[in-house]
């Protein structure tokens, strides 16, 4: 059972690799040659806040998958194999479902700004970039939007 149980960490570290990338130099293929604002602005707070993953859906099949596998090698007979793949499966969910929000939390900032023409605004990114409060810098109102330095 051990032996079954070793192919589930390599598997949630490749979940791992699939974390998003959310720092405000990151862009998706989708949002590269797509037009968006930009507003001068200056940064009113900074606050360190917690990304956490929308969806743990890969993690909790994988989980399962792995569980009742292992757990399919308990006991001798049919019916020890069913029972240990059937709770072997919802342990491994559970676990998997816990181990990818683990792995795909990330910190970010808040960011608070104020445009030049008064509008404020929330953006929350990645932590590449620290901009502090007062800064000046400029609103890229896309999808997603960003903050960066006004050079």
């Amino acid at each position: 059972m051990m032996k079954h149980l070793l192919y589930i960490l390599p598997a949630l570290m490749v979940l791992g690799a699939c974390a998003p990338r959310i720092g405000s130099s990151d862009y998706s293929y989708s949002s590269v040659r797509q037009a968006s604002n930009a507003f001068p602005c200056t940064v009113l707070s900074v606050r360190s806040v917690n990304v956490n993953s929308d969806d743990n859906s890969a993690g909790t099949l994988l989980g399962g998958v792995a569980g009742g596998v292992a757990g399919s090698t308990i006991g001798h007979g049919s019916s020890a194999h069913t029972l240990g793949a059937i709770g072997g499966a919802a342990a491994g969910m559970l676990i998997g479902n816990l181990a990818q929000d683990q792995i795909m939390s990330q910190g970010g900032y808040e960011y608070i700004v104020r445009t030049d023409n008064g509008q404020t605004v929330s953006v929350t990114q990645g932590t590449d970039t620290l901009i502090a409060a007062g800064q000046r810098c400029m609103l890229i109102n896309g999808n997603p939007s960003r903050i960066i330095p006004y050079y």
